[in-house]
């Protein structure tokens, strides 16, 4: 008997299609946006901030909730409960990404719900096979899923093989936010070691910090990759205008070799699911356009 699955984060609802499983899908969050069909499924979540304001504005409205001991999103209790989920799909690494896992354990008891909840925890690049494997067992899709993951596996090999023995070896910040500045922690970190880089200001496996300007520009490294959580590329670009303004944008090494690169964030870097393998890949083109012919188009990432 097929499960009705309910996703409350972008990476999950990527990991069930990845995983050959979409059909499954019932109820979704309202981030939830690739592949293209999940639009038609009903949300289940909102926000109670308003995402599309300047990203000082955007961080100061997260602090006042989070203050406030108040929820950043909400889940739609007679929605979720008309829908009545089998299996629902959510995290506890991160409660500004996504609905906690305390909340969704609240509105499945609220509810009645005879649910199981399936929570992932990705903190490192790794943790993308254990959380496939995860969602995999709780859709008894086990025999189905390694092929898949085997694939992206060697996708990963293929690219660690051809850059393991390259003499460069670049220092890269990771700008995971603008105003204040983040460096991207996580698993942005192990992404770029895999692919003969070093992350600066920032450690594999833990949360992405807030660190200081000056702190950067006294590393001066020789990339600055844009990647600001939720945002699509045109998006990066346009607010990339709060970094060039700050006291040494010119004198940056990055900046004055051309290497400040916008990517898309909210579609590659910032979701812990299958896709990081494309940002693997990005990386790669980034780092060694002559040994990785681009195949990823200037939506994805290009030159600021």
């Amino acid at each position: 008997m097929s499960k009705r699955v309910v996703s409350l984060l972008p990476s999950n609802t990527e990991i069930l299609y990845a995983l050959g499983a979409g059909e499954l899908l019932v109820g979704r969050s309202h981030e939830c946006d690739y592949p293209a069909e999940v639009s038609r499924i009903p949300a289940v979540t909102r926000a109670r901030i308003d995402d599309s304001r300047p990203s000082g504005e955007i961080d100061r409205d997260v602090k006042s909730l989070l203050k406030d001991a108040l929820s950043i999103f909400e889940v739609d209790t007679g929605l979720i409960t008309e829908i009545d989920p089998d299996v629902i799909l959510t995290q506890d690494q991160c409660e500004v990404c996504a609905v906690s896992l305390k909340e969704v354990e609240a509105a499945a008891e609220t509810c009645g719900l005879g649910a199981d909840i399936v929570s992932l925890s990705p903190k490192k690049f790794a943790d993308l096979w254990t959380n496939m494997n995860d969602v995999a067992m709780a859709l008894d899709l086990e025999e189905q899923a390694i092929p898949i993951i085997k694939g992206y596996k060697t996708r990963c090999v293929d690219i660690i093989e051809r850059v393991c023995l390259r003499p460069e070896n670049p220092k890269v910040a990771c700008i995971e936010w603008f105003d204040p500045i983040m460096t991207a922690g996580n698993w942005v970190p192990g992404m770029v070691s895999l692919v003969g880089g070093e992350a600066i200001l920032s450690e594999d496996g833990k949360h992405s910090p807030y660190v200081k300007w000056e702190d950067i520009r006294e590393q001066d490294p020789d990339y600055l990759i844009l990647m600001p959580c939720g945002f699509s590329l045109e998006r990066t670009v346009q607010e990339a205008t709060i970094l060039k303004e700050l006291p040494g944008w010119t004198e940056m090494k990055a900046v004055k070799d051309g290497r400040v690169i916008a990517v898309d964030g909210n579609r590659y870097f910032n979701r812990p699911g299958p896709r990081l393998v494309d940002s693997m890949e990005i990386l790669a083109e980034i780092f060694y356009p002559d040994a990785f012919p681009r195949k990823h188009s200037e939506q994805d990432w290009r030159p600021l």
